[in-house]
C-alpha cells in the first residue's frame, strides 16, 4: 500500500508532503555520547477503550527515562472513536503523531508507521500490549557493538510466559513451527512487539509485499535472509481484550498468505 494513502490528523495532506515536527525533548545519550532517538509505532483498530491509556503509559515511562522519543499512532479502519482519540492525543503532545488509513490492515499500518518513523530505533507496540521493560532491554541490545538489527519479544522462547487461552497458544506454536521448518526462521516468534535498527531495516521494509497478519513475518524472514542479525527477549503475554479476528477465519487466511509468501521469497529473496 503506498504511503500516500496515510495522512496526518487534522491536515488531510499526504504523509510524504508534510514536514516532520521539530522535536526538542530531553534525550538519552549512550556511553559514546551519541544521541539516541526512539520511535514507538502503535497500529490502532477499534481501540477507543485502550488507546489513550496505552499512549499515556509509554509517554510517562519514556519521559521518566529521559529518552528522546516520538509515538506514531496508525489508526486503520476503525468504526469507533479511535481516530478522534488519536487526533486528540496528537494535539495534546508534540511528540505524538497520528496517521490514518481507511482499511483495517494491521500489517499495512505497521509498515506505514515504520516508514514515517524518524528514530534511530523503532519499537512496535500493540495498543493492548506495551512493555517498557522489553523496550529498554531491546534498545540496549540493538545499540551494543555488533548488536542485532531486530529484536523480537518472544512468547515462546525460554523465560517467556504466554497466558493466552490454549487454542491461541497452540496456533502460535504450529505457526512458528511452520516458519522454522518451512522457511528457516532463526528466532522463535515473529508476531507481537519488536524493536528494529531503522537504518538497517528500512530497505527490507521497502521490499515487503504483504500486509494483514503476515507483514512482520515477512519482514523478519527477509531480514534474516539478507544477513541481518536477529535476537529475541522473552515477554509475558496477558490478554486485555478479545482477539480482533477469530481463529477460524485467521487460520485459512494465514496458511494462504504463507503459501504466497513462500512463492514471493523464491522469486524475490
Amino acid at each position: 500500500m503506498p504511503l500516500r494513502q496515510f495522512r496526518w490528523s487534522g491536515i488531510g495532506a499526504d504523509v510524504s508532503s508534510v514536514a516532520l515536527p521539530d522535536l526538542q525533548p530531553p534525550f538519552l545519550r549512550g556511553l559514546d555520547g551519541a544521541r539516541r532517538v526512539i520511535t514507538v509505532v502503535m497500529p490502532a483498530h477499534n481501540e477507543e477503550d485502550l488507546l489513550a491509556e496505552a499512549v499515556d503509559v509509554v509517554v510517562s515511562g519514556l519521559e521518566a527515562d529521559g529518552t528522546d522519543f516520538e509515538i506514531v499512532i496508525v489508526e486503520n479502519g476503525s468504526k469507533d472513536r479511535t481516530w478522534g482519540i488519536a487526533q486528540d492525543l496528537e494535539r495534546a503532545n508534540p511528540r505524538i503523531r497520528a496517521l490514518q488509513s481507511p482499511e483495517p490492515d494491521y500489517g499495512r499500518a505497521l509498515r506505514a508507521g515504520f516508514m514515517a518513523a524518524t528514530g534511530d530505533v523503532v519499537v512496535s507496540f500493540d495498543v493492548d500490549f506495551c512493555d517498557l521493560d522489553f523496550l529498554r532491554a531491546a534498545v540496549a541490545t540493538i545499540e551494543q557493538p555488533g548488536g542485532p538489527a531486530i529484536v523480537v519479544g518472544t512468547k515462546r522462547g525460554a523465560g517467556s510466559n504466554d497466558t493466552r487461552p490454549f487454542s491461541r497458544r497452540l496456533v502460535t506454536g504450529v505457526f512458528s513451527r511452520l516458519l522454522t521448518v518451512g522457511f528457516g526462521l532463526k528466532v522463535s516468534d515473529t508476531h507481537g512487539i519488536k524493536a528494529f535498527r531503522r537504518s538497517a531495516v528500512t530497505p527490507i521494509v521497502e521490499r515487503c509485499e504483504f500486509g494483514t497478519d503476515i507483514f512482520d513475518t515477512e519482514l523478519v524472514l527477509r531480514a534474516e535472509r539478507a544477513g541481518l542479525l536477529t535476537d529475541e527477549i522473552p515477554v509475558v503475554v496477558e490478554e486485555r481484550r478479545p482477539a480482533r479476528s477469530s481463529i477460524a477465519r485467521r487460520i485459512p487466511r494465514t496458511l494462504k498468505n504463507l503459501a504466497r509468501l513462500r512463492i514471493a521469497l523464491w522469486r524475490r529473496p
